[in-house]
């Protein structure tokens, strides 16, 4: 049996499983599973492969993105240049880091809004911001952050409402937080959405509830608004290349 599966807290909202078991039964994978490891403290990780010999690779989530680096034993070039890791595969006993994310959400974004001109709003400064911020660069998009605090990013939520207009300037704002995510549906990004530009570009990188509160109040204020499922798409496509090369 090859055992893959998903790491992080919580981890019961994730497709992640749903989508390779499904793959794995369209491919005749018989020998194959995939499983949900909650996963609280990272220093659990080391134990988790001893306690599952056949484990193949998992896919990483919040909040254990950037830390899990130091648990790994080499880095893809992706994950040097985001300084993250989402994915992980143990070739010959050791444990290889990538970043899908990244590649993901650069091709997702291109797809929704081919040659984007104008200023980029990321909401976030986790790892999964990190590979937001590797993909814009990429894009030649120019891009700020926001943070809870003034270490985190650019600006801070306090200072976006105190000065509102600031949100004007960007056409395209990520929401990397976990703001919004089921089970808390109703939480978003504390944000003056009335000052938003008409026809700018709300991308969330949640999927599940599959419209935000983040999209919904971009959709009232005149935003197109997109979700995360197809970047957990592409980037699970992308960690199947990695496993199974």
């Amino acid at each position: 049996m090859k055992k893959y599966g998903l790491i992080g807290y919580p981890v019961g909202h994730s497709y992640s499983q749903d989508f390779f078991q499904k793959k794995f039964k369209k491919l005749g994978l018989k020998d194959h599973s995939y499983d949900l490891f909650e996963m609280e403290f990272l220093n659990e990780f080391p134990a988790l492969w001893l306690k599952n010999p056949t484990l193949q690779g998992v896919n990483v989530t919040v909040p254990h993105k950037e830390k899990v680096i130091q648990y790994l034993d080499k880095l893809d070039t992706s994950s040097i240049k985001v300084g993250a890791a989402n994915v992980i595969h143990k070739q010959g006993g050791k444990l290889v880091g990538y970043n899908t994310d990244y590649m993901a959400f650069r091709e997702s974004l291109e797809g929704w809004v081919g040659k984007f001109k104008g200023e980029a709003l990321i909401l976030g400064s986790g790892g999964a911001s990190k590979a937001i911020q590797a993909a814009l660069s990429d894009l030649n998009i120019p891009y700020n952050q926001v943070s809870r605090t003034s270490k985190g990013g650019d600006y801070t939520y306090d200072q976006l409402k105190s000065n509102p207009d600031i949100l004007s300037r960007f056409m395209l704002i990520i929401n990397t937080t976990p703001l919004g995510m089921f089970p808390n549906n109703d939480s978003l990004p504390d944000l003056p959405y009335k000052r938003l530009t008409k026809g700018c570009y709300l991308y969330d990188l949640i999927y599940n509830p599959d419209q935000t509160a983040f999209m919904k109040q971009g959709e009232l204020n005149g935003a197109k608004t997109k979700n995360g499922l197809e970047m957990l798409e592409l980037q699970a496509e992308k960690s199947w290349e990695i496993w199974s090369s």
